[in-house]
Formats: C-alpha cells, structure tokens, sequence
C-alpha cells in the first residue's frame, strides 16, 4: 500500500489490489464522511459509471474504500472539464469543488472521471431520498383516479400560437391520446401530461413544441411495461434520454434548415405511475403541486438567472416578474445550447392532490396566489368552467401578451 495524499483534511492509500483508502481527518471530518459516503451510495443507485464505487465505509475510523478510477490529469482544456461536471449534474449531484484536481483518467475503458465528493450536494434532497430506494413503498393513499383539463390560447397581441399541451393515457391496448377534459382509473392505466413553449424565427417555435411532444409519444411508451420497481430506479436515465433526443434533434434541425435557426422549446413532463409523479423539466414553463392540505409549491426550477435569484431569496415574487432579464433561459431545449441538465424528479400523490402544469403566457399574467385561488376556489362565474380553462383565460385577461397553456390534473379516490 502506498500514500497517495496526506493532507489537513485525509490521508489517503492506495493498496496493491487497486482500491482506494480514504481516512477522513481535520474540520468537520465526520460531516464531510458521511456526505462521501452519502452520494456515492447515491450515484451507484443512478449507475453512474464514470464516478468510485463504494466498497466499504467505517463509521468509527472515518475510513472509506473504494474502487480506483485511476490516474489524475495534469491538462485538460476548461470546455472539457466544464462538460463533465455538467455531465455529473444529469444523475442528480453537484460537484461544489469542480477543478481539474478532482478529475481522473481510467486507462482501462479510456473514461475521465471524477472523484472526492466530500463537498457535493445533491440537487434535489427530497427526490433523492424518495428515489434513493427503488423498493419503498408509498406512506400515502393510493388514488384511484385522475380527471384533467388542458387549455392553449395565443393571446390577445400574437398572431400564432408556439405552446402546446399534450395528454396521453398508455395501458395494455397502447397510446391513447386525451381529450381536453376528462376522467380515468388509475388501476391498469398511468398517465403522461405535458406543456411546451416554443421560440425561435417565424412559425419554427410553433414547431419546436410540437416537435416535443410528438418525441414524447415515440419514445416514452416503449417503458410502459417496466415493472415499477425497475421504472422507478431507471426513471432519470429514461427522462434525461427523453429530453437528450429533442435537444439533439431541435439542434440539427437549426444547423441545416434556415427556417428552423434558433428553433428551441421550453418542456415540463409529469409521468403519473403507481402512486408516484415522475417529472422532468426545462426552461421557464412550470409545475406546482397543490396538497390536499392546502397550499401551493413550484416543483420544477426556472432555467434562468432571475430563477436562481429567486430560488436563492436575493428577488421576491414581485421583483422577478418585473426583471428586465427574465426571460433569458439558460437552458432549453435546441435554441443553441450547448448544456442541458433536466430538472427530474418523483413525487408521491394522494387523492385530492392538483397538478398545474403551464407555460409562462399563464406566471405573466397571474401572480402563484392567484393561480392557487383559481383553481382550488373559482368565483360563481367560472364555477362551470375546467380549472385549466379557468386559469388560461384569467392569465389573457390580466395580460395576454404571451401564449397560455394549462394543464391541471387532479387526483381523486
């Protein structure tokens, strides 16, 4: 066995059968192990294979052993290590600490890869947890139905309409597309619902959100019959495959049509399965959950600078929707970017529960408290209109200077 590092913070050996010992020592030592600990645990349940397998970890003596992903790198241009961290970020972790000096190269499949996790965070901690064990079962009620309503209006100032919403019901006999209102059982069927805004020259945002949604019916129904403790396990892997395939497509489409330059589409995708919400999600189009218990949380993240202002507390509601840079996505799909990470995630449902799923035609016009209201407590006049409907055209009245789209799915026993 020989020393590989001795520093403040571990002493770390690599013995003569390959594996790696790391002794955690200095500030904050057993924080700092348990969190190494933690996401490798984390990253092996997601089969990333570009990161050290955990073999054994030692509570009392701060000790952990792992598999060796080989030699560090001395050059590496600042693109490359910038792809692989982004690349870490699709299974779910951020690497807080990504430099060169955490990167490695496997001579045995010709990988980088990357290595001491004691900083990392896992971008989701409430979809980590419930997705760390694919075998869990849900503490809630199982619903036994859903019933949904979709809406698109172009606005009151735009002469075409670049949303679109899709609704889709896959069981044994197939794909079923759903009309813009309606109800179901749960029992033998799952649902897919989604919206998509597109953007990019003359009629190519129309385009792009129907381009999304139509990949969504060729690709997803083919894991239809993955039991579901395989789906749950596998999910991200099938959702950040999903969105990987309509970025991919939208960019060669902009490289070689003219028409289609800059073509690109926000998506926020809900997958209703066993008792369990799975979601994916890019852009500024948006899903909240509203709990049988009253409420209203925003599930998905806004890809934008003004998102993370928000989401960090340095702007309020007020100060976001009035920020001269607040539709500058930095991630979409196509519209010429280079990265994309997929906001994923699960989330256990009970009767009673609402999802809204919308494009931003519908957050410009009404403020969350005003989309809460309306669906959970329509005035006499709207009572007799679908929640999506509802929301839609209050957002045109209010505003209308954007596409709106709705989708909103209630679960019921």
């Amino acid at each position: 066995m020989y020393e590989a590092k001795n520093t403040q913070r571990a002493l770390v050996r690599i013995g003569y059968d390959g594996r790696v010992y790391k002794i955690f020592r200095g500030p904050n030592a057993k924080e700092r192990f348990e969190n190494e600990v933690r996401i490798l645990k984390y990253l092996e349940q997601r089969k990333c294979n570009f990161v050290p397998r955990l073999l054994d970890a030692n509570e009392t003596e701060l000790q952990m052993v792992t598999t060796n992903c080989g030699a560090r790198v001395d050059q590496m241009s600042q693109t490359r290590i910038d792809e692989l961290f982004a690349e870490l970020e699709t299974f779910g972790v951020r690497h807080d600490d990504p430099f060169l000096r955490n990167i490695t190269y496997r001579a045995s499949d010709g990988r980088f890869c990357v290595i001491d996790f004691e900083f990392a965070t896992l971008l989701d901690l409430e979809i980590a947890s419930a997705a760390s064990d694919p075998n869990t079962e849900s503490h809630l009620p199982l619903p036994k139905r859903l019933k949904w309503s979709g809406m698109t209006h172009p606005g009151r100032f735009r002469p075409n309409n670049e949303d679109s919403f899709l609704a889709i019901l896959l069981d044994g006999c197939g794909v079923r597309y759903l009309g813009k209102t309606g109800e179901a059982p749960l029992e033998s069927s799952e649902f897919i619902f989604a919206v998509s805004d597109g953007m990019g020259g003359e009629r190519s945002g129309e385009f792009a959100s129907k381009i999304a949604l139509e990949k969504i019916t060729l690709l997803l129904p083919k894991q239809f019959h993955l039991p579901p403790e395989r789906f749950h396990a596998y999910s991200g892997e099938i959702m950040s495959e999903l969105f990987h395939s309509i970025h991919h497509e939208m960019t060669e489409l902009s490289r070689y049509d003219p028409n289609c330059r800059n073509m690109g589409a926000t998506l926020s995708l809900g997958w209703f399965k066993s008792g369990r919400m799975y979601f994916a999600h890019i852009g500024d189009s948006r899903i909240y959950q509203l709990p049988k218990s009253g409420g209203m949380k925003q599930i998905t993240e806004d890809h934008s600078h003004v998102g993370w202002l928000r989401r960090n507390g340095k702007l309020n509601e007020r100060e976001a929707r009035f920020h001269p840079r607040k539709n500058v996505l930095s991630q979409a799909l196509g519209a010429g970017h280079r990265y994309l990470i997929p906001n994923l995630g699960v989330l256990e449902y009970e009767p009673g529960d609402r999802f809204v799923f919308c494009t931003d035609g519908v957050t410009d016009g009404l403020w969350d408290r005003a989309i809460e209201e309306t669906v959970r407590h329509p005035s006499s006049e709207t009572v007799g209109q679908p929640p999506a409907q509802r929301l839609v055209m209050s957002a045109v009245s209010e505003s209308g200077k954007d596409n709106a789209t709705a989708v909103v799915v209630e679960a019921s026993d």
